[in-house]
């Protein structure tokens, strides 16, 4: 399935107006391709989005559930169209980001990348390290800012507040028994598996512990690694199954080398958090930074862009390139 941006200003236009006559006057476009996109977005979902009354088109209980997510998403894609289109040469500055390591590898080397373009003579360096290492950084007023997947409690000279939400799954490769399976039930698959985790300080280790409660004692972990790549990898070679976040093996599942399972049951969502102390020097710059990726990353919870970094890499790259011209 794949929804376009176009059939999602076709519907909001629709459901305002009732009419296709009008919608196709609103967008300057014909009462044909109206209802062809129309037609098309509810084959795509599997099923109608209005009740027809003559000549009226009234939302049913599947399109008022659509509108508000529909307007969300236009919104978000407009935030991002402003601030990639109006570049600014004259913002200059020197930001130090540290990230824990999923944020690190696979979200915030894009965003980097993105606002780079945007503000070219601003220089932004990052470093990589787990949660704990990452908050003990930005205490120590070493970075100026922490992104972060484990969990921080806010402190006398820490502030932290939420990003966004992340999601665990249990991986396995395409061989393992459980790749047949829809989801991992703990009753029925953790017995015998043999897992592979991530380091102690880990935010994602210590997340997957804390979620697992009186289960975790039956994880037989039989290797720690210390990186997301190296325990894909693993996984990969059949040595044994992991619980990675979501974010991070977009492109194993679309090549079949991995297996994502959600853990039934268990709610495996997490806070992914910013973290800065309180009497960091708030420059221009960092502002615009933080500012900038606190809109970016608004688009996972329209369900767009963060849920798999190469999508995000493929919009930014789009508003880039439409900029340029």
């Amino acid at each position: 399935m794949s929804i376009t941006l176009r059939q999602l200003e076709i519907f909001i236009a629709v459901a305002e107006t009732a009419q296709v006559t009008k919608a196709s006057k609103k967008l300057f476009v014909t009462q044909s391709a109206v209802s062809m996109a129309l037609a098309e977005l509810e084959n795509q979902l599997g099923g109608s989005l209005f009740d027809r009354h003559g000549r009226s088109l009234l939302l049913n209980a599947r399109g008022r559930y659509l509108l508000p997510l529909a307007k969300e998403i236009s919104g978000q894609i407009s935030n991002i169209e402003v601030i990639m289109s109006e570049k600014n040469d004259t913002l200059e500055g020197h930001i130090e980001v540290v990230a824990s390591t999923t944020l690190g590898n696979y979200i915030l080397p894009y965003l980097i990348g993105a606002f780079k373009r945007v503000h070219p003579k601003v220089q932004v360096n990052m470093l990589v390290y787990n949660t704990r290492q990452a908050k003990e950084l930005v205490r120590a007023g070493k970075m100026d800012v922490g992104y972060v997947e484990g969990p921080v409690q806010a402190t006398e000279d820490l502030h932290v507040r939420p990003w966004f939400e992340d999601e665990l799954v249990v991986l396995c490769g395409p061989n393992d028994p459980l790749a047949n399976n829809t989801a991992f039930d703990v009753d029925t698959d953790l017995a015998g598996a043999k897992w592979i985790v991530r380091e102690p300080g880990s935010g994602t280790a210590a997340y997957f512990e804390k979620k697992m409660g009186k289960h975790f004692e039956n994880v037989s972990v039989v290797m720690e690694l210390g990186h997301p790549e190296a325990i894909k990898r693993a996984v990969e070679s059949g040595v044994g199954i992991s619980c990675l976040s979501a974010l991070c093996i977009c492109r194993e599942k679309e090549n079949g080398w991995l297996k994502s399972l959600k853990i039934e049951g268990v709610d495996m969502k997490r806070q992914l958090r910013v973290v800065q102390r309180k009497d960091v020097v708030m420059t221009d710059a960092l502002a615009e930074f933080i500012s900038f990726c606190d809109v970016m990353s608004s688009c996972s919870e329209s369900r767009i862009c963060l849920s798999s970094p190469w999508k995000l890499q493929s919009l930014l790259a789009k508003h880039s390139s439409q900029k340029g011209k």
